[in-house]
């Protein structure tokens, strides 16, 4: 899996934005320097997160960036989505969209069911977990493997 420097830093600015919920909205400034994001790039993630009603903005005086719903109600996938698009493609396809010649097929499977775990880490998680910094236990329990941890 290739997590991109754009959902990295995603999921950055939302923790910094969680942490703050209820109080008054983040400046992109704030939220660039406190996690060290490049303000032009920020503002893009921002915008993008905006049309997937994940972030809302607030103008004027004391202005910036709030949570668009309930940090338990956005997950890690979420947000993902809303910055690269599907979790999952081959060749910039859904998987299920995959045409393979009779003898390479299988992967097709391969694919779907790489997807379904993916799924199950990303969706489990939010940003209420993030911002807490307690995770679900399916997934404390997935990094707990030694292996987890080893470079393959």
């Amino acid at each position: 899996m290739h997590v991109s420097a754009k959902s990295d830093y995603a999921l950055r600015a939302l923790i910094e934005i969680a942490q703050d919920e209820g109080a008054s909205p983040l400046s992109a400034e704030a939220i660039g320097n406190e996690q060290d994001i490049p303000h032009q790039y920020l503002q893009s993630i921002l915008a993008d997160l905006r049309r997937a009603g994940i972030v809302r903005s607030q103008r004027g005086q004391g202005g910036g960036w709030l949570l668009a719903r309930d940090r338990d109600a956005i997950s890690v996938a979420d947000v993902m989505r809303a910055v690269d698009g599907p979790l999952v493609s081959v060749h910039g396809v859904r998987p299920e969209s995959v045409t393979y010649l009779p003898d390479a097929r299988v992967l097709q499977t391969v694919w779907i069911a790489a997807r379904g775990a993916l799924r199950g880490v990303l969706e489990s998680t939010t940003l209420a977990h993030l911002a807490a910094a307690e995770l679900p236990a399916p997934v404390t329990q997935l990094s707990a493997d030694k292996d987890a941890w080893q470079a393959h």
